[in-house]
């Protein structure tokens, strides 16, 4: 079986305030999508995750999202599609410069949020976001949420697109992420996300609430860092995979 990759989204903390256990996921995932300051982290925060996933050596990328401190990144805003653009275009210059300083690269952006799960859907965002990586360095890669606008965006503008799903997370029956608010949305019981994710990847297929499959290319795995049950998932997913033969290596090293 070929090899995937397990990824999080990592330095969300703000200042002074933490926001999970980066040191315990990044012993565990071989991907580190990292906030570029705008729904979170800061420079001191992104400069030292940086650093420690080189020390680990885990692969990293830009997690760039709406500019929302308050939400989390959470909530959809009402940007125009060219000022996403030049939202996205910020945040990953950022990135770039941060990763520079601790020594690393990031090879590869990941939208975040409510960001993504709306360019999920609105093609005029997923270009947008397509177009600031293009712009920014068209040798980056773009992680796309899995049978969605995005993937067809990034493929349009020239850039190496991998598709992704999510261990924690149920999916409606048109494969979208069912929204934070509604019953089956969150998985936290680790085993079974576990469980859950050696299916799809067996069976290269999304499964969704019903238990329907949706057939798609998998190249990476997320387990969202900012869940009191996120280190116990992504260590019950690693071992869950390898346990079934599966290789763990970064989609984009």
């Amino acid at each position: 079986m070929a090899s995937v990759d397990l990824n999080s989204d990592l330095g969300e903390g703000y200042g002074a305030y933490a926001c999970g256990d980066d040191a315990a996921i990044l012993g565990i995932v071989t991907s580190a999508n990292v906030a570029c300051g705008l729904h979170a982290g800061d420079p001191e925060i992104m400069a030292r995750t940086f650093a420690l996933a080189k020390d680990r050596g885990v692969a990293v990328g830009a997690h760039p999202g709406f500019p929302d401190l308050w939400g989390f990144g959470r909530r959809r805003m009402p940007f125009s599609p060219p000022e996403i653009e030049r939202l996205v275009a910020y945040q990953v210059g950022a990135a770039q410069a941060l990763a520079a300083y601790a020594g690393h690269r990031i090879t590869y952006v990941k939208a975040h949020g409510a960001l993504a799960n709306l360019a999920a859907e609105d093609s005029a965002v997923a270009d947008a976001i397509a177009k600031a990586v293009r712009a920014v360095d068209r040798d980056l890669a773009l992680l796309a949420i899995a049978l969605t606008a995005q993937v067809e965006a990034g493929e349009a503008c020239g850039l190496e697109v991998h598709q992704e799903i999510f261990a924690d997370r149920g999916y409606t029956e048109a494969g979208l992420l069912i929204p934070r608010n509604q019953p089956g949305a969150l998985i936290t019981e680790a085993d079974a996300a576990a469980e859950r994710v050696l299916r799809m990847v067996e069976g290269g297929a999304i499964l969704t609430a019903s238990g329907k499959t949706l057939p798609t290319p998998i190249r990476s795995i997320c387990v969202h860092g900012d869940s009191a049950h996120a280190v116990a998932t992504a260590r019950a997913v690693r071992a869950r995979l390898e346990g079934a033969g599966v290789t763990l290596a970064p989609f984009r090293p």
